[in-house]
């Protein structure tokens, strides 16, 4: 039996604006990173969501608790699901590492599984807890919907886990998921298959009326 997890990235946190790597620090959500959980919840109530599953650290928590409250469900907890350690990039920029070893960022930026950051979780190792922690959320949902709150890494080198990719090409397969967006996969039993990457849960405002611009085709 097929289930479908709506793999959701949590809103942006006081640390994008300088493209800090979070990591397992536990970082506030901005503002406009709340907005975007209070957005998923409202998405959440209207999409057929059975189950709401999140990372223990509070960004995603508190992106996941909205939808929860809309759906009248409490949140299922999963340590899997907590954001990898990036060890000695812990808090930094790249430009930041880049000026103290640039070859190790040389080694990352090459592959992120094989020239991982000192000190950091190994990939392959987020791979297996997070992988273990989506099927066992597929198996125990079986024909349901779950929303799974957590973060951009993790989810990108489980994506590339249960597709079949290459876990080093993780940032260049999956460049970035976006905040508050939703990623698409079914599971059933050993298969996934991706269904939709980076949908926003929020309509773009409609174009302003008048004349197509030259060289648009008409419907």
């Amino acid at each position: 039996m097929t289930s479908r997890l709506l793999l959701v990235r949590h809103g942006e946190t006081e640390w994008h604006a300088e493209n800090r790597y979070a990591g397992v620090t536990d970082v506030a959500l901005t503002p406009k990173g709340v907005a975007q959980g209070a957005d998923l919840g409202s998405w959440a109530a209207r999409s057929g969501v059975d189950a709401v599953a999140c990372s223990p650290l509070g960004r995603a928590r508190l992106t996941a608790a909205p939808a929860a409250a809309a759906l009248g469900l409490a949140v299922d907890v999963r340590e899997g699901l907590r954001e990898v350690d990036f060890g000695w990039g812990e808090g930094r920029t790249i430009a930041e590492m880049a000026e103290e070893d640039p070859e190790a960022v040389r080694r990352f930026r090459e592959d992120a599984d094989a020239g991982a950051f000192p000190g950091s979780e190994p990939v392959a190792l987020a791979a297996a807890r997070a992988t273990g922690a989506l099927r066992d959320l597929a198996h125990r949902h079986q024909g349901g919907t779950v929303l799974v709150v957590a973060h951009n890494t993790l989810l990108r080198i489980a994506l590339c886990e249960l597709l079949g990719l290459p876990l080093g090409r993780y940032r260049r397969i999956f460049p970035r998921l976006e905040n508050g967006a939703v990623t698409e996969i079914e599971i059933r039993g050993p298969e996934a298959a991706l269904r939709s990457l980076n949908v926003p849960t929020v309509a773009p405002p409609a174009p302003a009326p008048g004349p197509s611009p030259a060289g648009d085709w008409s419907p």
